[in-house]
Parts: C-alpha cells; sequence; structure tokens
C-alpha cells in the first residue's frame, strides 16, 4: 500500500469516527429532547426505554445499556461475532451522551406552545413532563417532523461510519435465523410492538400514529444521509431502432451502456436490449426522445439505490 493510499485510509476511518460521535451525540437529543417529553417510543430500546422511564422513573441510558448489553452477548452469541468494534462503540456514546443530556437537561421539551407549569390549565389539553412535574402544551406535529430529521440524520451517520444499529435489531435478526421471515418484516413487526406500547402504557392513540410518522421520516432521512440526494434510474429497453437509440446514449446523453442478447418468449425471435442507468434528469431525456425515436419500444425503468463505478460513485477500496 502507497502512503498516499494511507493517508486516504487514515482520513476515511477518521471521518468515520467523526460521523459516530457526531451521530451518537444527535441520537440522544433527539430522544430526550424531542421524543422522550411527547411520550413518543418509535421502536428500539431506547423507544421501549422511554415508555419504562415515564412508568417507572429511572434514567432512559440506564434502561437502554441494561436491554442493549445482553442483546448484544446473545446476538454473538446465536449468531456469531457480526457486530464489529464501532458497533460496540456507537451504543457506549449514545449511552454516554444520553445520560449526560438527561442529568444536565433533564426531560423538557424543546417544542412546545406556552410555557411549563406546575399545574394543568382548565380546558387546555396539556402533556405532563416525565418526573420534572411540570406540564406543556404540546405542538405534536412540529415536534414529530423534528424527532423524525434528527433520527434519521443521527442514524444515518452511524451507519455511514460503518456501525449498525444494533439494540432490538438483534431480536429481528436472530427470530429471522429460526423463523425464515425477512429480516425487513420481522423489523417493522419488532418496531411496531414497541409503538404500540404506548398506546397500552398511555392510552393515547395519537402517540402510536405520531410515532410511526418518525418512522417514516427517518428512514427517508437515512436513505438520504447514507445514499446522498443523487437519485439513479436503470432502463432496459427493447427496441427495433437499436442503433439510434444507442447514438442518442452516447452521443446527445454522453453516457454509456450494455447491449444484450436475448430471446423473445412469444416469437422465440432473437432481440437486443440496452441496459443503462442514468440520473433522473437524463432518464426523462431518454424516456421523451424514445417516443420520437420508436414509439412501439418497450422499457422498463427501475430505481437504483447505489450505483458504483466508472462514471458513477468510485468502487469501495477495502
Amino acid at each position: 500500500m502507497t502512503n498516499i493510499d494511507k493517508k486516504s485510509k487514515f482520513k476515511q476511518e477518521v471521518l468515520a469516527y467523526v460521523l459516530l460521535i457526531v451521530g451518537s451525540a444527535l441520537f440522544a437529543v433527539g430522544d430526550v429532547m424531542f421524543v422522550n417529553p411527547y411520550l413518543m417510543a418509535p421502536g428500539g430500546t431506547y423507544g421501549l426505554s422511554n415508555v419504562f422511564n415515564t412508568l417507572w422513573p429511572w434514567k432512559i441510558s440506564l434502561y437502554a445499556i441494561c436491554m442493549d448489553v445482553p442483546l448484544l452477548l446473545i446476538g454473538t452469541w446465536i449468531l456469531g461475532p457480526k457486530f464489529g468494534f464501532k458497533t460496540i462503540l456507537s451504543t457506549a456514546l449514545i449511552f454516554l451522551f444520553t445520560f449526560i443530556l438527561e442529568s444536565v437537561w433533564g426531560y423538557n421539551p424543546v417544542i412546545f406552545d406556552g410555557k411549563i407549569v406546575d399545574a394543568p390549565i382548565e380546558g387546555i389539553s396539556m402533556v405532563q413532563i416525565p418526573h420534572n412535574g411540570g406540564w406543556f402544551v404540546p405542538d405534536y406535529f412540529l415536534n414529530t417532523v423534528v424527532a423524525g430529521l434528527i433520527y434519521g440524520v443521527a442514524i444515518g451517520m452511524i451507519f455511514r461510519s460503518g456501525a449498525t444499529s444494533g439494540g432490538s435489531d438483534i431480536i429481528s435478526m436472530i427470530l429471522h435465523k429460526y423463523t425464515k421471515i425477512s429480516l425487513g418484516t420481522l423489523v417493522m413487526i419488532v418496531d411496531g410492538i414497541i409503538t404500540l406500547s404506548t398506546l397500552v402504557a398511555f392510552g393515547d392513540i395519537r402517540l402510536p400514529i405520531y410515532s410511526i410518522i418518525i418512522i417514516f421520516i427517518e428512514g427517508k432521512v437515512i436513505d438520504l444521509v447514507v445514499d446522498g440526494m443523487k437519485s439513479y434510474k436503470t432502463m432496459f429497453i427493447v427496441t427495433d431502432e437499436l442503433e439510434a437509440v444507442r447514438n442518442y446514449i452516447l452521443n446527445d446523453l454522453k453516457r454509456g451502456g450494455t447491449c444484450i442478447t436475448g430471446t423473445g418468449l412469444y416469437q422465440g425471435n432473437e432481440r437486443k436490449m440496452i441496459y443503462v442507468t442514468l440520473d433522473r434528469a437524463d432518464m426523462v431525456k431518454l424516456k421523451s426522445s424514445l417516443h420520437l425515436i420508436d414509439p412501439k419500444a418497450f422499457v422498463n425503468i427501475m430505481d437504483s439505490s447505489e450505483i458504483l463505478g466508472t462514471g458513477f460513485k468510485a468502487l469501495p477500496k477495502d
């Protein structure tokens, strides 16, 4: 490995740990200052800890670490050593930042209408701040949007650092091993049960609904942080005007592609198909031009979450 490669790898590792630290701190901010004061639980061990924290006052971080450590140990025993150093470090950092924040800040909301008061105001719907004895007029929607954005950026940064979320995801991974149900489905089931626990604990239908909205916003933001704003489309084009389409892609769009030979199922004739990946703007141009070049062309367009290689994002060195 050359000195340039060593420096580049060192910079990447430094950036990864910066992302891990900042992401863990942001997660703590989102949970303590936005999610917990509104009695919401958007999945994960910290979501369940928020419910426990309100029902039986104890620090969120302590509840969470009491669940995270056994889950990591059980997960390693059943699934093998899948959880690297960064995941363990992330678990420790989130615990540390959450513990510090709830010790210094408490469980006061950042977003609310009016002032925090000692007693509820007659005729106004208010929420009691857990363990601080105060009451405030909630702004559920704005708080939910901001919480989802913060969670999404935080977890996206943790993912980009090379760590995983761990926590309740380990339960899903263990269930996946024995049930063969898809991991994505199991994650939704586990997080859904945690989210619904707010309804059982507090009897307010709004809480699981807003928690689900947080999860939805969080997922979209994670995709943006991990994959970036660039959106790519993969097109499969079957056309009788192969050369004309080929020339348009090469000369007008300045892009490459691949020509694949196949056999039609209906008549058994040999056909040529163009495989090409473009950004959204070039995809729209090509689709419009195909209407003029060959109105009878068959086109299949698919979303591509990540494209690696020449002309796109560089392949990872490791």
